[in-house]
């Protein structure tokens, strides 16, 4: 299996689970066995009810599970806009273009670049400590989205000396803030 199905069937996986979420779901199985064996039978298990809620819970009120990848290390600073306007522009110099409502961002946004670009790996790989951290959240959480996240980082090169000290930074310190006019 090649990384790019992985991270295009992850980008899939990684969506809020309405109901084509769930019509995806025979094709991603059939086009990514095994990777994602424990994360279906998780999914199918809770049911479609089930699932949203935890994916509500989970992404949209965790801030340590968060899907836009610059917020573990820029957080909610004016450089994290400098890193959004920067993704933008490797999505428009590889001839991509985001639809209005989408964060260069998110995880399922990078995933399908990933999927579809030479260049997208990279672009992961820049992002491993984000990743990394993501990961142990998900896992400490026992969620099953922690299964899609685990693939995507083992289908990316082994984590670094580097990347391992990187992700225990940010894990220590949390997201940088800004102060402005004195409050926090």
């Amino acid at each position: 299996m090649t990384r790019p199905v992985i991270w295009q069937a992850a980008a899939h996986l990684l969506a809020y689970p309405d109901e084509r979420f769930w019509r995806r779901l025979p094709l991603i199985r059939e086009a990514a066995e095994p990777y994602f064996t424990a994360f279906l039978a998780l999914a199918e298990e809770l049911g479609p009810g089930e699932l949203a809620a935890h994916y509500v819970d989970t992404f949209d009120l965790q801030r340590r599970c968060c899907l836009y990848l610059t917020y573990y290390t820029d957080g909610d600073t004016r450089r994290r806009g400098e890193s959004l306007a920067g993704l933008k522009h490797r999505y428009r110099t590889a001839g991509w273009e985001l639809m209005d409502d989408e964060l260069p961002d998110f995880l399922p946004v990078m995933l399908e670049f990933a999927a579809c670009e030479p260049s997208g790996a990279e672009l992961l790989q820049e992002h491993r400590a984000g990743l990394e951290l993501l990961l142990t959240a998900l896992t400490e959480r026992d969620s099953p989205y922690r299964h899609v996240i685990g693939t995507v980082c083992a289908a990316l090169p082994p984590l670094t000396p580097a990347d391992r000290d990187r992700a225990a930074r940010l894990a220590a310190g949390g997201p940088p803030a800004e102060s402005v006019g004195g409050y926090r």
